[in-house]
């Protein structure tokens, strides 16, 4: 029992973290004692960005087909401002009739919006008049009459 107090412990000193080892004088030595030195640049290291890329990201750069979202049609967007000018609304009194931003009112009579069936359904029934398909501009018939 009295023999342990005598043990004697000998710490390492710790080994450098990873920063420590990248540094010049670092490498320098490391290649001098006959180290491994892996000195490949690595693609967006230290980016925090959570996407990946793959092999097929140099095939999409090379691709030169032109691949884009149609725009809604300009005679729509001018068949939208002149419903809602006839029912007397605003772009914001329209957006709250159909439950959207007034912003998405904006890009449909604008032109710069994506169409989107859903929302197309909701200003014909809000205008009375249809936007889509072969009878454009025509009013909209209430359900059960046709």
């Amino acid at each position: 029992m009295g023999d342990a107090w005598n043990e004697v412990t000998y710490l390492r000193k710790a080994p450098p973290k990873a920063q420590e080892r990248r540094t010049t004088g670092a490498v320098n030595r490391a290649m001098q004692s006959g180290g491994v030195v892996d000195t490949r640049k690595k693609y967006a290291a230290a980016t925090n960005k959570h996407v990946t890329t793959d092999k097929n990201t140099a095939k999409l750069d090379r691709e030169t087909e032109e691949l884009h979202h149609d725009a809604i049609d300009r005679s729509v967007a001018q068949l939208i401002q002149k419903g809602r000018s006839n029912k007397g609304l605003t772009q914001k009194e329209l957006a709250t009739r159909i439950n959207e931003k007034p912003s998405v009112v904006n890009d449909y009579e604008s032109g710069k919006a994506i169409p989107a069936q859903g929302i197309l359904a909701k200003m014909e029934r809000t205008l009375g008049l249809r936007l889509r398909g072969a009878n454009k501009g025509q009013p909209l018939e209430p359900k059960g009459k046709k």
